[in-house]
């Protein structure tokens, strides 16, 4: 169990809330519990945890009475690990945001720990759309995506190009399950078939090859992979490696970031469509990030969800300097509660709302990977073909069963 802290603290100031309270004011501790070294470290691990100080050291700056604290913990994608973690993270270290969370099943978890002690969750890294359905609660947020909106954009427009049988690949834990499951249901709906799946072990499976070969067998005209991260870039290579593409079988990466793309090469990720939050080169803003993160992530772009890190922390910062740090320390919930009924806006994803249910609203865009020869510079992996606006990108309020939202 790593944990790493590095602390973060303004410059003695008045803040624009006053300047006794800036004074006074305690440390506001965040959490960044991740994957640092494991198959889901290049697109959330150091470089949420980057997002997140970036997020903390612009806030202090713009309200410098405000002191934050950024720590990290690795929890190797294990369940027990996590929730240990988290447990003594609120219980023993004082932190009162825990932040990523990239495995779905961690994150219902630590949904239920900061609930039992009034703390907060930003869940920027899972994507297990129940965290703002059966699952949502008082206490937390889901950011960035979810398996709804990647399965919405994605599966809509394979199936809208003839992509009309799937198999599906997929991790067999809650955010594959979820992922395969909305996957399914929005291929149905647009006419298509599910004719088989095949479940690999998480975390451990390297080698996909019979998983390969069954969707092979079952003549599927889309292999839809329900995993992420080093599952998903394995799956791609051994795909290319069989043959598979050239048979006219297409891949759909259900969660294939741009991380992914660049360890598997557009000469094998080319013609991918995927659905993303954010893309580092999509606007001034978005490239002005990259060119802050990218240093500290050895030349690697920001994915989607380091992005997220940033803009959910910015707004529960805000939430901090509006209440004061006392009051959001003393209650999550009352923090979710400003949260919902403030506008988010931040430099990365705009302006958006944080749903009843949890869930942070913003557009998602709908990309293709280039080909080599259409890249004209280093990471120029993405060509945009459509946007789809927060409104038609996430479950309808109503549809989720979240307990929250009042009929």
């Amino acid at each position: 169990m790593t944990i790493a802290r590095r602390p973060l603290l303004a410059a003695a100031g008045a803040a624009a809330f006053g300047r006794a309270h800036a004074q006074t004011a305690p440390t506001i501790r965040i959490g960044v519990l991740t994957d640092m070294n494991g198959p889901y470290a290049a697109n959330t691990g150091p470089g949420s945890v980057v997002g997140a100080r970036l997020a903390a050291e612009d806030m202090m700056r713009a309200h410098p009475g405000l002191k934050v604290e950024v720590i990290q913990g690795d929890f190797q994608n294990r369940p027990d690990v996590g929730t240990t973690m988290a447990r003594s993270w609120l219980d023993q270290q004082g932190v009162d945001v825990i932040l990523d969370v990239p495995v779905s099943s961690v994150a219902l978890a630590v949904a239920d720990l900061v609930r039992e002690k009034d703390k907060v969750a930003l869940f920027t890294g899972p994507a297990a759309a129940n965290l703002s359905g059966d699952k949502c609660g008082p206490n937390h947020a889901h950011w960035t995506y979810d398996t709804w909106a990647l399965a919405s954009g994605t599966g809509r427009a394979l199936v809208a190009d003839g992509g009309d049988s799937w198999f599906f690949i997929t991790a067999d834990y809650a955010f594959g399950h979820a992922l395969e499951r909305d996957t399914a249901e929005f291929v149905r709906a647009a006419g298509g078939r599910v004719v088989g799946q095949a479940r690999t072990p998480f975390p451990g499976t390297t080698d996909f090859s019979s998983f390969l070969l069954q969707a092979q067998s079952s003549r599927a005209k889309i292999v839809g992979l329900a995993n992420a991260g080093a599952d998903t870039v394995n799956c791609i290579k051994q795909a290319a490696e069989f043959g598979l593409t050239r048979r006219g079988v297409r891949l759909a990466g259900l969660l294939f970031q741009i991380a992914d793309v660049h360890a598997v090469g557009l000469a094998a990720a080319q013609g991918l469509v995927l659905t993303e939050a954010f893309y580092w080169d999509m606007n001034e803003a978005s490239r002005a990030f990259s060119a802050r993160v990218a240093p500290a992530l050895g030349g690697q772009k920001p994915s989607m969800i380091h992005a997220g890190a940033y803009s959910a922390v910015t707004h529960y910062l805000k939430a901090a300097a509006a209440l004061g740090a006392e009051r959001v320390k003393a209650s999550g919930r009352a923090a979710m509660e400003w949260m919902k009924a403030n506008p988010t806006e931040d430099p990365l994803f705009g302006r958006g709302t944080l749903r009843a249910d949890g869930r942070k609203l913003h557009d998602m865009y709908l990309f293709q990977v280039k080909s080599p020869e259409e890249s004209r510079h280093p990471w120029d992996y993405y060509a945009l073909r459509q946007t789809i606006p927060a409104a038609q990108a996430f479950r309808p309020l109503d549809q989720g069963g979240c307990s929250l939202v009042r009929p």
